[in-house]
Parts: C-alpha cells; structure tokens; sequence
C-alpha cells in the first residue's frame, strides 16, 4: 500500500489534470460509483456521520496489522465522492498517521475546500471528525 503523502500527491495530479470545477465535480462523482456498496446492517443509525445534510454513513474496522480500514456512502452524488477521497487517504492507515496527516492543507491542496459550499464544507469535516475519533479510540 502506497504512503498517505504518495496517495495525496497521486489525488493532487488527477484533480490538476482536470481544468475547471466542473470537470473536477465529475471526477469526484466518478470516484463515488467506486466506492464498496455498504450492507443494509452497516447503513444503522449508529454509522451515521452527525453534521452532514445528506445522509452519510461509516464503518471502521481494526485490522490485526494495527490499522483502520474504513467504508463509507451517502444518497448524495457529490457527497459519496467525498467519502472516496477520503476512503483513499485514510483506510490502511495506522491511527498515528491519521491523526498526524494534516487533512486541511490537504485539501486546500486539492482545492477542495475552496470550492464546496458551506453545508459541504461543514459536512466533510464532521467526516473528518469522525475518521479521527475512530483512530484516536485505538491509539
């Protein structure tokens, strides 16, 4: 498995190969219909990511390699684009490299964080919140 940093440096290039917003949109609606689809038993209550506006679910798994590997999905198109992104650098991981990663600059690296609305914006950090209570459960 590639390095968190190589993962986001790879993300960094396909999102500069796209020119406008528009076309980074559809990718990140592309990378949503690569996600695992979640079982009707991991789509409870209990995996749902509070402070998103559409429905978001995730389901971490500690791996006996000391790692998290993580799923996710949402009913919304961009949103479950999202989910994949942060799939990519986060599932695999051990909990320190998660907790370590600045996810900010990362994704003001890929321009994501200027370019989602608010409710977005918002709903991505509550996915990012969640991802690091997870990890900060098993450190």
């Amino acid at each position: 498995m590639r390095d968190i940093e190589t993962e986001l440096g790879e993300l960094t290039e396909e999102f500069d190969l796209l020119g406008d917003w528009e076309e980074r949109y559809r990718y990140v609606i592309d990378l949503g219909k690569t996600l695992e689809p979640l079982s009707d038993d991991e789509r409870v209550e209990a995996n749902k990511v509070r402070g998103c506006a559409s429905q978001v679910w995730m389901v971490s798994a500690p791996q006996s390699d000391g790692t998290l590997t993580f799923k996710g999905d949402s009913d919304a198109h961009i949103v479950r684009g999202l989910v994949a992104v942060l799939m990519r650098l986060y599932s695999g991981r051990s909990p320190r490299v998660i907790l370590d990663f600045d996810i900010k600059a990362a994704l003001d690296g890929l321009g994501l964080s200027g370019a989602l609305s608010a409710q977005r914006s918002n709903g991505l950090a509550s996915m990012v919140s969640r991802i690091r209570a997870d990890a900060e459960a098993l450190a």
